[in-house]
């Protein structure tokens, strides 16, 4: 769709910000410019730790990253070795339900998110399925990035 852009540099291929506002480069091409990187980035990791589906590898990643934290750091959280971490990210192996939930609790206090739901929500939102369904967020005020529904 116009006005959409696909934000692969967050190392995910299905985020979309749409109403992002283009710009003309010095040659008059069109070109985006993403201001507020880190609110961009909290709202990707909102809608990732809300959304009622397993999380990908690549989700799990770009969370594990966005906190800091090595797979060893996170691994330990979850009672894993960083190897299986690094199986989850890779999605060579489907994650552990109740380690998901784990680091999704952990990645919204780390990054001072709040999910705005009981911990038994929390887990139920934690089963994988066949769909990666696209992260859309809204780019018209940068100040105020937010999840779109689907």
């Amino acid at each position: 769709m116009e006005n959409e852009y696909r934000y692969t540099a967050s190392g995910l291929d299905n985020v979309i910000l749409v109403g992002l506002k283009k710009v003309k480069d010095d040659h008059g091409e069109e070109c985006v410019t993403i201001p507020n990187i880190n609110k961009l980035h909290e709202a990707i990791a909102m809608n990732i730790l809300k959304r009622n589906g397993g999380m990908t590898g690549a989700e799990l990643k770009f969370l594990r990253t966005l906190m800091g934290m090595t797979q060893a750091e996170l691994g330990k959280i979850v009672n894993r070795e960083a190897q299986t971490i690094g199986r989850w990210e890779r999605s060579e192996f489907e994650d552990d339900p109740n380690a998901e939930a784990i680091i999704r609790l952990v990645a919204a206090e780390r990054l001072s998110l709040n999910l705005d739901a009981p911990i038994q929500d929390v887990t139920g939102w934690c089963h994988q399925t066949a769909e990666n369904p696209a992260i859309r967020i809204d780019a018209s005020d940068p100040d105020n990035y937010r999840p779109l529904a689907a």
